[in-house]
């Protein structure tokens, strides 16, 4: 089995740095790409192997790519989005801490496929292990000739720098991203005008997720055939997934796109652990629709999850089991949902800090029958389509299946007047 993206990152917790890099073969897909191919061929490349982002919405990277006008005067924008923030999420960290290099060499290049000028990795302030090794990279790559004019005596030329975040969860939505980056709020942008023509600055811009642009080195090395025989289904490649929660061995792993959620549990992840039943999971990170145990064995790719009623997200399932009450699983993604909207509009603004409160409200004893009808508006009033970004519509996912798949926890907890899980919670 084939781990592209992972394979060469050291065991024991180091970082790839340049010339170990090197010598498994980086920056060869660079030096390909400038001696041999034309910007429009990278990019067709990336289209004709099918590449879906990795950042949670799975949309083509090369259809994104094609959008950029290329006839443009003035600068153009290349930005790795590694502002991973999403509960239950850490797949970029490990790439991030691990692989530096592999990230900067899919960067360049997608800098050069689209003939950006300048590019930023938009880095989550916690990730300070993360922001050292990216630093020294970014610094190595410019003293080799990776980064800067005329890189490897080709006519292309890229500036790169870090930017590090200020803790924001709504930075990882792509405008609000730009805007924090402008040293604006960070809140939503309307669309269109779509940041592939006007984004920074009003300039064409691209937004990439880490694992999406990681991948970009290995495409051009090895091409598309190669790259789908590596999945199980018709999205191809493999995906880093991940699981956290009551299992024996929480953890991340690079497998074929495609693979079930039973594989990832029993095989990878080894089963509950002794005494813990499962209930559910949430499959992509916190903002994805619960599955049940009649879900196991979904094929975790974009079009399998999406048919089970829920998203493949990030890939990183977060576990429910028989002993964590779900009201108070869903209550706390919720107060983070909450705590963390923009206020830009008002669905989200003042809806998500409803939805918290009734949910404290039923794990403190004082919840009421008609609370349920509340949290199922809730739900369908902050669903897509009446906010200004995904964030509430996100944040309503856990909450309409928890209701759909646990509804008699919730009502437990009115009839009782408590939590009736508040002696395991510990």
């Amino acid at each position: 089995m084939e781990r592209p993206l992972t394979q060469h990152i050291p065991d024991n917790g180091a970082a790839l740095h340049l010339r170990e890099y090197e010598a498994v073969g980086g920056y060869s897909a660079l030096r390909k790409a400038l001696r041999d191919m034309e910007p429009a061929q990278v990019s067709t490349l990336v289209k004709e192997a099918n590449l879906k982002g990795r950042g949670g919405a799975g949309f083509a990277t090369g259809m994104k790519w094609s959008f950029v006008p290329m006839n443009v005067p003035g600068p153009k924008y290349l930005i790795a989005n590694a502002d991973e923030m999403e509960p239950g999420t850490f797949k970029d960290r490990w790439l991030l801490e691990g692989n530096p290099h592999q990230l900067l060499e899919g960067m360049i290049l997608a800098s050069y496929a689209i003939q950006a000028t300048d590019a930023f990795v938009f880095l989550r302030w916690a990730y300070k292990d993360a922001a050292r090794e990216m630093r020294q990279a970014i610094a190595d790559a410019y003293t080799a000739g990776y980064l800067g004019k005329n890189i490897l005596g080709s006519d292309f030329s890229l500036e790169m720098q870090l930017h590090t975040g200020v803790g924001r969860y709504m930075c990882g939505e792509e405008t609000a991203l730009l805007n924090s980056l402008e040293g604006k709020r960070a809140t939503p942008r309307a669309k269109p005008p779509f940041p592939q023509v006007s984004g920074l600055f009003g300039k064409p811009t691209i937004v990439n997720n880490v694992e999406t642009l990681s991948w970009i080195s290995h495409i051009v090395n090895n091409g598309e055939a190669w790259f789908k025989s590596l999945s199980h289904t018709a999205d191809g490649g493999t995906k880093i997934y991940g699981v956290s929660g009551r299992v024996n061995k929480p953890g991340a792993w690079e497998l074929p796109m495609g693979i079930t959620m039973r594989e990832l549990l029993e095989e990878h992840a080894g089963g509950m652990r002794n005494g813990y039943r499962f209930r559910g999971a949430l499959p992509g990170g916190a903002s994805t629709d619960f599955l049940t145990d009649a879900h196991l064995d979904v094929k975790m790719d974009f079009a399998g999850v999406a048919a089970a009623g829920s998203r493949l997200g990030t890939g990183t399932m977060v576990v429910l089991d028989d002993h964590t009450c779900p009201v108070g699983f869903v209550h706390n993604l919720e107060h983070f949902f909450a705590q963390e909207s923009c206020g830009f509009c008002t669905p989200c603004r003042e809806g998500l800090p409803w939805t918290e409160k009734i949910l404290w409200s039923l794990e403190n004893g004082t919840g009421e029958p008609s609370d349920l009808e509340l949290l199922e508006r809730h739900a369908r009033l902050l669903g897509p389509g009446n906010t200004f970004c995904a964030l509430a519509p996100g944040a309503m996912e856990p909450l309409q299946s928890a209701l759909k798949y646990f509804r008699e926890d919730f009502e437990q907890h009115i009839k009782e007047k408590k939590c009736p899980y508040a002696h395991h919670q510990h």
